[in-house]
């Protein structure tokens, strides 16, 4: 089961409508429609938003693990657009890139010390 699956899971339980949903959300009714096709994803604040509403964590809805619970800051800081483009990048990118990207992010670290 992926995001939208166990976002719209979690609305059907509930048994609220997308419509409902956005408007409580402050979204349009086609972008939680996106968001259960997985076509986009929400920013931490819809995310949040969406989470209390179902009664869930972010980390359900994000992995599917009930029994984790981050804290919402480090959502908020991964779910940052800034942040968000560096990890897409950094997961398509090759194992020796990566590599050397710990090891210049290693020598800023002492640089700065």
């Amino acid at each position: 089961m992926d995001f939208g699956d166990r976002l719209k899971l979690c609305r059907e339980k509930k048994g609220y409508t997308q419509k409902f949903i956005a408007e409580k959300v402050g979204i349009k009714n086609n972008t939680l429609s996106s968001y259960e096709a997985n076509k986009r994803q929400p920013d931490y604040d819809t995310l949040k938003a969406l989470a209390d509403l179902y009664e869930v964590s972010i980390d359900y809805l994000l992995t599917g693990d009930e029994y984790r619970v981050s804290s919402d800051e480090m959502w908020k800081e991964l779910l940052d657009p800034k942040t968000e483009l560096f990890f897409k990048d950094l997961k398509s990118a090759p194992e020796e890139k990566i590599e050397e990207l710990i090891r210049f992010w290693e020598f800023i670290k002492e640089r700065d010390k």
